[in-house]
């Protein structure tokens, strides 16, 4: 059985617009292999969706929204001929974006959301006709932006300080943490570099129940233009335990979360949709009561958590 599979030149699939798309084509065929062209397509694009029900949204909306085409190209690495038996490599190379080429859209940075997914493709077809079944095969590549333009500032050093108390919660708390008080006090970088982590610290001033544990959640914010309303989404991307346990008053705890890379992208404002960011400090008191609620929403206020969230910009720098 003939098949067929892609090798790009960086084991990072990592590429700017700039910059060339290279690989080979590896074919594996048992036998010689006729065929009417090898044709290679690259495409980009912003998939948008809608959830029925999401933020009110009806269900007939569900999958109304086209995806925003950033690049659709096709070029024909060879034409009809034979391909000899055995392993055979055809390189190729495609430039994503020539210089003074007006695209199609803005080569936004790859991104996986829950709504919003920034996906580029490259896929290899070998047509071999009507009695025989065409080779295919598909590989996604991440695209990062180019240098040029990128901030020339740098990210600013300056942290948010925060304090949480009990007077700074807006949701119902345990009797005993409304009457007997605590207080972490802290701060946090709220801009930074995709290449960086967050940094920051925090401190545990005092509590009148026991700390269970203190987490950081990386959240992102997916808003999608439907007709004249804007539907938002907020989700978690990921947990970071800073502390497990009841921790010492006054001690400073350092946070550092590493950002992950598919699931984050520079900050994007754009007409029909934008992608933004938020962490979210969030301190377990122990509570028999969390003992019944596991499986909870980390992001949902209870009785025996203490949280305090704050806008994040991510950007990408030189």
């Amino acid at each position: 059985m003939s098949t067929i599979d892609l090798k790009l030149s960086r084991s990072n699939r990592i590429y700017c617009p700039s910059e060339p798309l290279q690989g080979k084509i590896v074919i594996k065929s048992p036998s010689s292999l006729s065929h009417y062209g090898i044709r290679l397509t690259v495409n980009g694009s912003v998939n948008l969706q809608i959830r029925g029900g999401s933020a009110g949204v009806i269900e007939s909306f569900y999958g109304v929204i086209k995806p925003i085409t950033i690049v659709n190209k096709s070029i024909e690495i060879r034409s009809s001929s034979k391909i000899d038996s055995g392993t055979t490599e055809i390189p190729f190379s495609v430039i994503l974006k020539q210089p003074g080429e007006e695209s199609l859209e803005r080569f936004y940075e790859t991104f996986h959301g829950t709504d919003i997914s920034i996906q580029y493709l490259v896929t290899v077809d070998i047509m071999r006709g009507y009695l025989h079944k065409s080779l295919s095969t598909t590989m996604e590549f991440i695209v990062e932006s180019d240098k040029d333009d990128l901030l020339e500032r740098s990210v600013s050093s300056e942290m948010a300080i925060f304090y949480i108390t009990q007077d700074t919660q807006r949701h119902p708390l345990l009797p005993e943490l409304k009457s007997g008080g605590f207080r972490v006090t802290g701060r946090i970088s709220t801009q930074c570099s995709l290449l960086d982590p967050i940094s920051g610290e925090l401190t545990v001033e005092r509590s009148a129940v026991p700390i269970c544990s203190i987490d950081i959640h990386l959240l992102r914010v997916e808003s999608i233009l439907l007709g004249e309303k804007i539907v938002t989404e907020t989700s978690l991307i990921q947990t970071t335990q800073i502390a497990d346990g009841d921790v010492c008053y006054n001690m400073t705890l350092p946070i550092y979360v590493i950002l992950p890379r598919l699931l984050t992208c520079p900050t994007v404002l754009a007409g029909p949709f934008s992608i933004e960011f938020k962490v979210s400090i969030v301190v377990s008191f122990q509570s028999e009561l969390s003992k019944l609620h596991t499986k909870s929403d980390p992001r949902t206020p209870r009785l025996w958590l203490a949280m305090e969230t704050l806008p994040l910009e991510l950007v990408r720098t030189k």
